[in-house]
């Protein structure tokens, strides 16, 4: 994929929301044979695809399933095989910590390990995030330093936590503890690289979490760790530089907040509950010029199987979007960073469906807003990344190239 450098295109023009409604994607594995989109009731999406157009994003290249991460970045116009970055330094920027250059970050899956030492849950049963603050501090308290490197802990949601390393000469080059398997026990810290550097905080970090199976072992359930995505803070050039727009983030969980945050947007108070989050959008209309509206419920549900929840979440999404509407955007686009599946219970390879809203829109056959019907949409199948850009062009924000 080749990516065009538009920073020589940009110009003034109108406003732009990018609202993802994350894991949207499906397969015809529900009742009926139909996805979770196809099932659910979206006259609002429905409406915008039919007055404007349709078509199927790839995040990151045919077949390979992305994380969030890279799925978001290819959104948001950055070519996720070129930007790529540990879930770790999204979580720490997420949260707001004190994310330095140079510090090491793992994104930490709270677990239940069963007696013969094997990942019975991977999400501990989902703690609720009261609960796991309280294994956060517990871990604060016993480890805060190993070999000289300082050790840092900070709760994020739910199961999830944040582990960060500080200290001189610390590689990130670390491969994930995560099985994303149950029956099996955690993997062992594994380098990609010979390098001294890397070799040290392998063993920096093999050593935290063995101390940390000590200190959790009477917990009932979050009695184990599974670090993923061990990176340090990039350098990246952000979204005004890159595009000229003004960017603003309203998301409610950290990590989509943290890669956000990466390409220069600001945050905006978040909830996870969709009016509110509206809300939040609308108090700040007239400072931005892009905006970036996260919904995670629909993810959530794909990852835990439950269809008839993504089917409920779809239509709680789609409710939200007159008032969006309301505000006036020139460009209103509605798309996913990945697919998950009910069926899977799990991040898939499948394109996702996108509908983009917009005067200058050149109108195609679609008029439901579901993976079927927008394969046969006007803007094809084509990357993710390509989906900014094509909003930057209906928003009158890019200059002619050439003469």
């Amino acid at each position: 994929m080749a990516s065009m450098d538009l920073a020589h295109l940009v110009q003034d023009g109108g406003k732009i929301v990018l609202f993802v409604w994350d894991g949207l994607g499906g397969i015809q594995a529900g009742p009926n044979d139909v996805t979770e989109l196809q099932a659910a009731r979206t006259p609002n999406a429905d409406r915008l695809i039919t007055a404007g157009c349709g078509g199927l994003l790839e995040p990151v290249y045919p077949g390979v399933t992305p994380g969030s991460g890279p799925g978001h970045l290819g959104l948001f116009g950055y070519d996720p095989l070129e930007y790529q970055i540990g879930r770790g330094a999204l979580e720490a920027v997420g949260v707001g910590f004190d994310f330095r250059h140079g510090d090491v970050a793992a994104r930490l899956n709270f677990c239940t390990l069963d007696k013969a030492g094997h990942v019975a849950d991977r999400r501990a049963g989902r703690i609720p995030t009261e609960e796991s603050k309280q294994v956060v501090a517990k871990l604060a308290d016993a480890i805060r330093e190993v070999d000289g490197v300082e050790v840092h802990w900070a709760p994020v949601k739910e199961h999830r936590a944040l582990m960060v390393f500080r200290g001189e000469g610390l590689g990130d080059r670390l491969e994930d503890t995560d099985p994303q398997a149950t029956g099996v026990p955690p993997l062992d810290v594994r380098t990609r690289d010979g390098l001294a550097e890397t070799a040290r905080t392998a063993e920096v970090a093999r050593k935290v979490l063995a101390k940390a199976r000590d200190v959790l072992a009477d917990e009932p359930k979050a009695n184990m760790i599974l670090a993923r995505g061990f990176a340090k803070r990039p350098h990246w050039p952000g979204m005004k530089e890159r595009f000229g727009v003004r960017a603003a983030v309203v998301a409610g969980t950290p990590m989509y907040r943290g890669v956000a945050k990466l390409v220069g947007m600001e945050e905006l108070p978040a909830t996870n509950e969709v009016e509110k989050d509206v809300q939040s959008l609308a108090k700040a209309w007239d400072d931005y010029d892009f905006f970036f509206l996260h919904y995670k419920h629909t993810d959530k549900a794909g990852e835990d199987g439950d269809f008839d929840a993504k089917v409920h979440y779809i239509e709680e999404a789609d409710a939200a979007l007159p008032a969006v509407e309301q505000l006036g955007p020139d460009v209103l686009t509605v798309t996913a960073d990945h697919s998950t599946p009910s069926a899977m219970k799990a991040h898939s390879f499948h394109p996702v469906p996108v509908l983009l809203s917009a005067k200058t829109a050149r109108r195609d056959t679609v008029t439901e807003f579901n993976e079927v019907a927008c394969a046969a949409g006007g803007l094809g199948l084509r990357p993710s990344m390509h989906l900014m850009p094509l909003a930057l062009g209906h928003a009158g924000r890019l200059a002619k190239f050439g003469a």
